[in-house]
């Protein structure tokens, strides 16, 4: 019966996975990208033309050739895949329910410019399928625990490694006698820190999916090399900015804040290949498993991922924080707090940061929660005075919101999908 309905309605299904998949992967440069570079387009760093060309690059770069050879069927453990061995298309259903409530939920949080976590959506979703399509036991209830912790966990640490940041750059530059010679002064060394991080996150995370495993010590001796090398350029970079007289009338340290555009530019650039090499999996894992069911017929706890679905996960993702992303950057680059070059470089490398230390202590954390996080430190260094404390709540409730509306809407979708094709 259930061989008989995947046959019968495969080509739909594939279909449909294709459709959903695209949507959703749309909604995640939408929101999550938007997400990713709201610091540096609010902090004036960039531009909104500039930040699409910088993210249409290199997040296409990063999930097209590091977004991973293979993806989880089964997000985070939620749902128990033994349950499912004898109704193959019910996962079907799930996965494509799951894919089109995410889609929608991150165009709905998108539209309003709330900072949501498209893994807590999909989670959300499939929690959704798995009580609706099968029953509370299929749930794995104790990793739903990890999550809401990450409510709490993700913003508070950023937030803390965004102060600590923000409040050495004062002391070593802002609060000296010679703010832009100390700026120049350090700069190479806040741009090894960039590197150094970045290179990190990309070593261990990224090309682990080209089958490319290194030690502890490997990782850091090529973190720490790519941190020289970017400090070097770094310098090089800085020594070209020189005071602007015209500029520094109107704002006392713009010639200051010149010295961390550079800076900007290239942890942008970065961000996005780590992001896109990481969070493509949340629209292209239900994705493969839905071809790898319609192929075989059979349930794997890991689906291969053609190349091509990769590279319309990649396409979609840009295209998503070209036509819709301004919003949520919007949100993040100027809606929380007032950020400027120095305030928006101090985010995003504590961002960065707070995503290897809470992987390396295996801390459930979340990338949108961490950045929003880090954005209210910076703020909170110049007082609570600072920080929009009212588009704050609104974005906490959206987080709050994200795993039920999630649930319920795949929760439609599956009774929907399972009405029209039966089983």
């Amino acid at each position: 019966m259930e061989s008989q309905i995947i046959a019968e309605y495969g080509t739909w299904f594939l279909a449909l996975a294709f459709v959903f998949g695209l949507y959703m992967t749309w909604g995640i440069g939408a929101n999550d990208v938007g997400n990713a570079m709201g610091t540096s387009v609010g902090s004036g760093a960039i531009t909104v033309k500039q930040a699409v060309i910088i993210a249409g690059i290199f997040e296409f770069a990063g999930a097209f050739l590091a977004g991973g050879t293979v993806a989880g069927t089964i997000k985070s453990g939620i749902i128990d895949p033994a349950v499912l061995a004898s109704t193959p298309h019910l996962l079907i259903y799930g996965m494509l329910a799951s894919l089109l409530a995410s889609g929608i939920w991150l165009m709905v949080a998108s539209g309003r410019g709330w900072p949501v976590s498209t893994t807590h959506t999909i989670v959300g979703a499939l929690v959704g399928f798995g009580v609706a399509g099968i029953g509370m036991h299929a749930v794995k209830w104790g990793g739903l625990g990890e999550i809401v912790a990450s409510w709490f966990i993700s913003p508070v640490t950023g937030g803390v490694i965004a102060l600590v940041l923000m409040l050495s750059v004062r002391k070593l530059v802002f609060e000296t006698d010679d703010p832009f010679g100390n700026a120049k002064k350090w700069a190479p060394f806040y741009v090894f820190l960039v590197g150094y991080i970045v290179a990190l996150v990309t070593i261990s995370k990224g090309l682990k999916n080209f089958n490319l495993h290194f030690s502890t010590m490997e990782e850091q001796i090529g973190s720490i090399a790519a941190g020289i090398v970017c400090a070097i350029l770094g310098a090089f970079l800085v020594n070209k900015v020189k005071v602007d007289n015209k500029a520094d009338k109107s704002f006392h340290y713009a010639s200051v804040e010149k010295v961390f555009t550079p800076m900007m530019v290239f942890t942008a650039a970065a961000m996005s290949f780590a992001h896109g090499s990481n969070d493509v999996a949340n629209g292209i894992g239900p994705i493969a498993a839905v071809l790898s069911l319609v192929d075989t017929g059979t349930l794997a706890s890991k689906a291969p991922v053609p190349w091509w679905v990769l590279l319309v996960g990649g396409i979609a993702i840009v295209v998503g924080l070209a036509t819709y992303g301004y919003k949520v950057m919007e949100t993040i680059g100027s809606k929380i707090t007032e950020l400027t070059p120095s305030r928006g470089y101090c985010a995003t490398l504590a961002s960065s940061a707070t995503v290897i230390v809470a992987s390396g202590l295996g801390m459930p954390v979340s990338t949108t929660h961490i950045a929003v996080g880090a954005v209210m430190g910076v703020g909170l260094a110049r007082g609570i005075g600072a920080l929009d404390l009212r588009v704050l709540g609104n974005i906490v409730v959206s987080w709050f919101i994200t795993l039920p509306v999630g649930a319920a809407l795949a929760a439609i979708f599956f009774y929907i999908l399972k009405a029209i094709f039966g089983g």
